[in-house]
Order: C-alpha cells, then sequence, then structure tokens
C-alpha cells in the first residue's frame, strides 16, 4: 500500500516548499493571494500535503531551481525569520541580496557561529538534518581551561544530561594556552545546545563555539557575514547517494 502523504496547515506547507515563512504564508492566505488545487484559501490552518496539492502564491509555485547557500554566521544573530524579542536575525546578511526566500537547514544559536545552510528544497533538507542520514557536523570550541587526555577521553565517551544521553563522535584538542583552550568536536546528531550542555555536565563553560563542517563541507575563508551558492556537487555530496 502507498503511504499517505503528509498533510499540514497550509502556512506550514507553503513554508516547506520554500515559498516564503510560515508568517509571511500566514499573512498571505488572509490576504487571499494563495489558492490550493484552483481555488482560493485563507485559512492558515487548512490541512493540505505540499507533496500532492498543487499550491500558488500569486499564480507562483515552488517550480524553481535548487538553490543551497551558506552563510558564515556572526555570533549574535538569532536563527529564525522573526524573533519575539525583537532581536536581529541571520537574515540580516541577506538584506538587499535579491535572494529569493530561503529556509534554515539546521540552527545555530545565537552566541554560536560558522556555517549555517539555507535552501529552498525542503526535501532536501530534511534529508541534510535527518539523524539517520545527515552529515557529521565539525565544530572548533574555545573552552574556560585547559583540555587533557582525561577531559578529551569523557567527551568522547559523553554523558546523560537531563535524561538525553549526549554523545560526540570524536574530540581532539587543537591548542591550548596557559588558561584556555579550543577543542575539536565531531558530532554524528546533533540536539539542542548539544555541545554547550555536555561541556556544562563537566563544569566546562564555552567561550566560544564555531561550526566549520558539514559533512566534507568546510566553511573555509568565507568571511563572517558573507554567503555563497554551493555548487551542485557540494549540495549532492551532503546527501547519502541513495537518498537523492
Amino acid at each position: 500500500m502507498r503511504p499517505k502523504s503528509p498533510r499540514f496547515g497550509a502556512a506550514r506547507a507553503i513554508s516547506k516548499l520554500g515559498l516564503g515563512s510560515r508568517t509571511q504564508a500566514a499573512q498571505w492566505l488572509k490576504e487571499g493571494r494563495v489558492r490550493i488545487n484552483g481555488r482560493v484559501v485563507t485559512d492558515p490552518e487548512f490541512a493540505v500535503s505540499h507533496a500532492v496539492d498543487r499550491i500558488t502564491v500569486d499564480g507562483l509555485t515552488s517550480a524553481q531551481p535548487r538553490l543551497v547557500i551558506m552563510l558564515n554566521k556572526p555570533r549574535g544573530l538569532v536563527t529564525t525569520t522573526r524573533d519575539e524579542q525583537d532581536r536581529e536575525t541571520v537574515y540580516r546578511c541577506f538584506a538587499g541580496t535579491g535572494l529569493p526566500w530561503l529556509a534554515p537547514v539546521g540552527r545555530l544559536d545565537k552566541a554560536s557561529e560558522g556555517l549555517l545552510l539555507f535552501s529552498n528544497d525542503p526535501v532536501w533538507a530534511a534529508r541534510v538534518t535527518s539523524p539517520s542520514s545527515g552529515p557529521h557536523k565539525t565544530y572548533h570550541v574555545q573552552i574556560d581551561r585547559v583540555p587533557n587526555a582525561v577531559l578529551i577521553e569523557a567527551l568522547e565517551r559523553g554523558a546523560s544530561v537531563d535524561g538525553e544521553v549526549l554523545r560526540t563522535k570524536s574530540v581532539r584538542c587543537l591548542r591550548s594556552g596557559q588558561k584556555h583552550g579550543w577543542l575539536e568536536i565531531t558530532l554524528a546528531e546533533g540536539r539542542n545546545r548539544h555541545i554547550r550542555r555536555l561541556l556544562s555536565a563537566f563544569d566546562i563553560a564555552v567561550l566560544r563555539l564555531v561550526r566549520v563542517c558539514v559533512g566534507d563541507l568546510q566553511l573555509g575563508p568565507l568571511p563572517k557575514g558573507e554567503w555563497r551558492v554551493l555548487t551542485e556537487g557540494e549540495i549532492e555530496s551532503l546527501v547519502p547517494a541513495a537518498l537523492r
């Protein structure tokens, strides 16, 4: 039996199609600019399947070439379209660029920096962020102490925090001074504030946290606050061939 396509509220479905944020979609629906299977729909919670139903906004669909970009996220920005506390968001980095709407592929918290992906392809994005199929992620983390072999071994074993087991794929010391050190931590899957919570379990404070790789894709020399378009080869490298 063919599995049923998941159904979402219309605003969420529009967001998943990469046409706009859920907030924008809700406004478009209220303004009567959205048609589903040819009929005007104004209810943001109207149940649809973005994989089956034809959804248009001002006559436009999501039938556009896949676009994926990487941003070197600066510290102090939140990964959201609009923040309830009126904090600056990552979309500040795209102001005036003419980019179409792109949704974040995963997140970095406000205090974290580095490689953050955006795409208009929700299916590809779901595969990249899936715990089972997504690529590993590597971070450079400055901590408030000099790391030693005992600490690194403990971090590699992981720890149980608030009922969750937080594990790492690998940990190594990059460099250290008299008071601080830098670790390279690779995660096979990332939970909410994974690294910060894990280090906190060992009474270690994070001074800086920078994501430097997603799979084999490296942040490289991209300046802070700048972005670039990924090549098709880079895009495909982030998803196993069997899932493309």
